[in-house]
């Protein structure tokens, strides 16, 4: 049982079918006890309103500002947070393998109901995680969510979805890349507000 003298300060938002026990989104909260996930009523047929609802309950329920971490169809909820009522209580998003919508639905027809991509600037720091080969997102539409969403941007290779299928269990370097995101939001911001790491992938999505 969680500690009552931990502060909860992290939220996990999982995608579609939500977060098996040996994703990283799980281990993550084993192995952070200020953090939680969000458990939405229906992971098999996602509802964007009914999603977002359920994140904005737990935000007002934890009673202080967090940080949201987000897998595939998780981050695209945060995304959506841009326009909620409490997107002033979002310390930062790392968002990790967005997915495209148009992509998604069309290897998942008739499940997910979230409207159309989000593509307004997030109000709140945040940092994508994305890959070269992430079958849910196409590296060109990648670079453009990051744009749109005003994020920095991190590629990490060919690394899939980022999830188990693609060998991601224990995480341990997501924490290294939520301490980046902390740091960049503590930090003044750059001429042009944007952070890109090319150190971390070897690969070459360049942010203009």
């Amino acid at each position: 049982m969680r500690s009552i003298d931990i502060p909860l300060d992290t939220l996990i938002l999982p995608g579609l079918n939500g977060s098996p026990e040996a994703h990283w989104q799980r281990h993550w909260v084993r192995d952070n006890p200020q953090s939680r996930v969000v458990e939405q009523y229906d992971w098999t047929c996602p509802e964007r309103q009914s999603w977002l609802s359920r994140v904005e309950e737990d935000i007002e329920r934890v009673g202080h500002d967090v940080w949201l971490v987000a897998h595939s169809l998780g981050c695209v909820l945060a995304a959506h947070l841009a326009q909620s009522r409490i997107a002033s209580r979002i310390r930062g998003a790392l968002l990790v393998a967005p997915c495209d919508l148009d992509t998604t639905e069309t290897m998942h027809p008739c499940i997910i109901r979230f409207g159309a991509m989000p593509t307004a600037r997030l109000p709140f720091p945040s940092l994508v995680v994305g890959s070269l080969n992430d079958p849910y997102m196409p590296v060109a539409r990648l670079k453009k969510t990051a744009d749109n969403w005003g994020s920095d941007l991190i590629d990490i290779g060919e690394a899939g979805h980022i999830n188990i299928a693609s060998g991601f269990g224990r995480w341990a370097a997501g924490y290294d890349f939520l301490e980046l995101l902390k740091e960049r939001a503590a930090f003044a911001a750059t001429k042009d507000g944007r952070l890109f790491s090319a150190a971390v992938s070897n690969t070459g999505l360049m942010l203009n």
